[in-house]
């Protein structure tokens, strides 16, 4: 029998009929095609490949695209995407974000026409896998502080520098990257990369105990020379890449909610199941239902804010401080449910026969990756008081 859905207040009639359609597809392809294999997968640590062509046959890599024949879903029905597949694990989740937010939306943002005509088609179908190189191995917080420099050479660009945690990096055949320009004073510019240029590496992070079914990848550059029809022409600055955080962050506002109802189900379906004391399920406790009580209420209200955000960027008038409080909240419910979740397992929350153990240490790089919960707290702190707590303050 195929997930049912937790809809406490009866959510579910606030979407359309097409959102609806959409969810309910890739809801039957998390519990058909990932769900009895991402155990091994994630135990072994490994990316199952094998699904790429199904996604990509689901139209879900740029599926907020309407050109290129992409079908143009609106954000709510992409954010319900990311909810299903996240529920299945947080690594499908973002490979799919970084496919979509990361690669697909600046190309075809700031990207040239020979750019976009060139990458948007094969990225969609899962022909060619993208990457994005923002992060670096002393800044992840403090984007503005990148050490990757580009420096001109007759029409090219010289690129020299490294990026850290960078999922699909090792798989990639390009990659999105941003240098500064000039020398570490200089402004911030987007540069597609492209597997096999001489000096690009990109070796894979070892020994994860989190994210295990997906490729987490350092990148390096020596002395990379790219031409001049592989930069960027539309993005300038640091606003660019924090641009392209904010549509990834977004995925992820609905993605943790699906964890969290991964989660929060496994753990009732077993206190319903299992007996103690007198033959009774753990589920008749007071100490476990004030867990359950906790649990559906945090997800529901993370759903409304999903949904309201949704409607919001739909809309036009969604802001980054509102990603970053529904990112924070929703992240840290996801964390929660998982918490608990194990508890009520109890030892068997460790194991992985059930799903518990693998969302409780994924979403602890959930919790830090695409900004950390510290700082979406200070974003919100900037928002509502008007003053930034940053030294010096970020743009």
């Amino acid at each position: 029998m195929g997930f049912s859905g937790v809809d406490f207040l009866g959510i579910e009639d606030m979407l359309s009929e097409d959102e609806r359609a959409v969810r309910d597809l890739v809801r039957g392809f998390v519990d058909e095609d990932v769900l009895p294999i991402i155990e091994q997968c994630a135990y072994e640590g490994r990316f199952p490949k094998e699904l790429i062509p199904k996604m990509a046959a689901m139209n879900l890599f740029g599926s907020t695209i309407s050109e290129y024949g992409l079908p143009g879903l609106n954000n709510v029905a992409y954010g319900l995407i990311t909810e299903e597949l996240e529920r299945g694990d947080s690594g499908l989740r973002s490979f799919v974000s970084v496919q979509s937010s990361l690669v697909m939306y600046p190309i075809f943002t700031y990207g040239s026409k020979e750019q976009k005509d060139r990458w948007i088609p094969a990225l969609a179908k899962g022909e060619k896998i993208g990457c994005f190189g923002l992060t670096e191995p002393d800044f992840g917080s403090n984007p503005g502080g990148m050490r990757t420099v580009a420096k001109k050479d007759g029409s090219d660009w010289i690129l020299n520098g490294a990026k850290a945690w960078i999922t699909n990096g090792s798989i990639a055949d390009v990659a999105v990257v941003w240098a500064k320009v000039g020398d570490v004073n200089g402004p911030v510019r987007g540069f597609l990369v492209e597997r096999g240029m001489k000096g690009f590496s990109a070796p894979e992070h070892r020994m994860k105990m989190s994210l295990r079914a997906s490729v987490t990848s350092q990148l390096a550059f020596e002395d990379v020379r790219v031409p001049a029809a592989s930069v960027l022409p539309g993005a300038l600055g640091l606003k660019g890449p924090l641009s392209c955080l904010t549509q990834a962050r977004y995925g992820i506002s609905w993605g943790a909610l699906g964890s969290a109802m991964a989660t929060y189900t496994c753990a009732l379906d077993y206190a319903k199941s299992r007996k103690q004391f007198k033959d009774r399920p753990i589920a008749s406790h007071q100490l476990v239902q004030a867990k359950f009580a906790f649990m559906i209420t945090e997800i529901t209200k993370g759903q409304l804010l999903a949904l309201r955000l949704g409607r919001m960027k739909d809309a036009g008038t969604m802001k980054p401080e509102h990603v970053s409080m529904v990112k924070r909240n929703n992240v840290w419910v996801a964390r929660e449910c998982a918490k608990l979740a194990r508890e009520i397992l109890g030892a068997n929350g460790i194991v992985g026969e059930y799903p518990v153990f693998r969302h409780l240490a994924n979403i602890e790089s959930v919790f830090t990756y695409e900004g950390t919960h510290d700082i979406h707290t200070l974003v919100l702190g900037q928002a509502v008081t008007g003053i930034p707590s940053y030294n010096p303050p970020m743009e």
